[in-house]
């Protein structure tokens, strides 16, 4: 069948719905409400479940895996118009920055070398196996998509299906593990704040009061010049273009090399975002709108990347699969129990919470589920991340671009024993500058 417009049309169409029934379900049914899941699951596993590879009603097209590459690359050009750059971390940071560094590097560090080291020779995997793990678990739905997609340009099949096996199986051991452990802190007295239901609109997904409906950006340009959604939203797509075309050139060039499309798209828009403040228009663009379009192309990137899940690519991994799950699983687990207590002394449970959440999810999780033991979030967990995460954040996208680029170069089993030995460090680091143990103020 050829590819046209209107067969783009049709996938649109039916993902949105999909999406809208995934609001609604969510709305409705005190399931879903409980495990907190997001809509575009819902919508991604439907999709799933309709689609040719399950039942038939809907017909998806060949291209609809292709579309989670462009819309992680959208995402990417999104987060370096919006980024904040610069600032320190702050004191009271420091041991959010040493715990979350270790657990992100160290669940990328191990899960590599497993894979290369046991399940390998065990299972008879590709050396890169491993890496879906930290894809899917600490890296989330984004990542799976950018790794999945990169890994697939140089002829690795099925990887975006395990990418996105690894994130939604992530996401269910969050939310469901997540709900248990803030359960057991609340009736063990850990909780520090005072503990609550959580509101209302974050369980149904809906918000309900006119007054508490949050404006979604602000506008930069006046309408009767152009629309403000329609500059935002032509400055990430050209991005992506240009950096669309720089690759194209460069494998003209270099037939052998292969940059991920997200990977320039993210370098792009820093150029942009320098030209901007070159051209003494820095706030141009307006952050909360680029992060509002960045969402938008999150949502669907979930419920494509789910809904082109091929479980016949899975087929042969299911039993390697399994294991490499239930290990991810406990490491998380073991990670929040010991590491905890270590790092943050008696107040840990909420930000022990928090970073279970993100780390076999996203921080949108973590939050979620901060807020059952921290309804008002009083604690100051999410203030301590936002500053950590100015020194965290070259680790979290320098992962994501560089592990498709060392398997890629062959360099996957050096790539984990970086990650392992940085990991280790920063712990190491943690002792050696009395970070921990938490010393409680007299």
């Amino acid at each position: 069948m050829d590819f046209t417009p209107y067969t783009l049309l049709t996938d649109l169409g039916w993902i949105a719905v999909l999406l809208i029934i995934g609001n609604i379900l969510r709305n409705r049914l005190r399931l879903l409400q409980a495990l907190l899941l997001p809509a575009p699951i819902t919508a991604g596993l439907l999709g799933l479940l309709l689609g040719d590879e399950v039942l038939g009603v809907i017909h998806w097209s060949d291209q609809v895996g292709t579309y989670t590459m462009l819309l992680i690359a959208v995402v990417f050009a999104s987060m370096a118009y919006s980024m904040e750059l610069g600032g320190s971390v702050a004191t009271g940071a420091r041991n959010m920055w040493g715990y979350s560094t270790a657990m992100f590097m160290g669940q990328w560090g191990l899960f590599v070398l497993l894979g290369i080291y046991f399940f390998a020779p065990v299972f008879g995997t590709e050396p890169w196996f491993g890496i879906m793990l930290p894809v899917g678990f600490v890296g989330g739905f984004g990542t799976a998509a950018a790794v999945g997609s990169a890994l697939e340009e140089i002829g690795v099949d099925g990887a975006s299906s395990l990418g996105f096996t690894s994130a939604t199986v992530g996401t269910i051991v969050a939310i469901v593990g997540g709900v248990i452990m803030a359960n057991w802190g609340i009736r063990n007295g850990k909780a520090s704040q005072l503990a609550g239901d959580l509101p209302q609109d974050l369980r149904t997904g809906y918000i309900q009061n006119e007054d508490e409906r949050p404006s979604i950006g602000k506008a930069t340009t006046n309408p009767s010049s152009i629309e403000p959604l329609a500059l935002h939203g032509g400055f990430i797509v050209f991005t992506v273009l240009v950096a669309y075309m720089i690759n194209s050139a460069i494998k003209g060039q270099w037939p052998n090399v292969s940059i991920p499309l997200f990977a320039m798209s993210f370098v792009v828009g820093l150029l942009g975002r320098f030209l901007l403040k070159l051209a003494g228009r820095p706030n141009y663009l307006d952050g909360a709108t680029i992060n509002s379009i960045s969402g938008a192309a999150t949502d669907f990137m979930i419920a494509f990347g789910i809904a082109s899940i091929v479980p016949a690519a899975l087929a042969g991994y299911w039993q390697a699969l399994v294991v490499m799950f239930v290990l991810g699983t406990i490491f998380c687990v073991v990670w929040m129990f010991w590491a905890g207590p270590l790092f943050f002394g008696k107040n840990w449970l909420e930000r022990g919470l928090f970073g279970w959440g993100w780390a076999t999810a996203a921080v949108a999780t973590g939050i979620a589920l901060l807020k059952m033991v921290d309804p008002k979030l009083k604690s100051g967990t999410l203030n301590e991340y936002g500053v950590a995460y100015v020194g965290f954040a070259p680790f979290e996208i320098g992962m994501t671009i560089l592990a498709p680029i060392a398997v890629i170069a062959g360099f996957t089993t050096g790539f984990g024993w970086i990650a392992f030995a940085i990991a280790v460090a920063v712990v190491v680091l943690a002792f050696a500058r009395k970070w921990v143990p938490v010393r409680e103020p007299s």
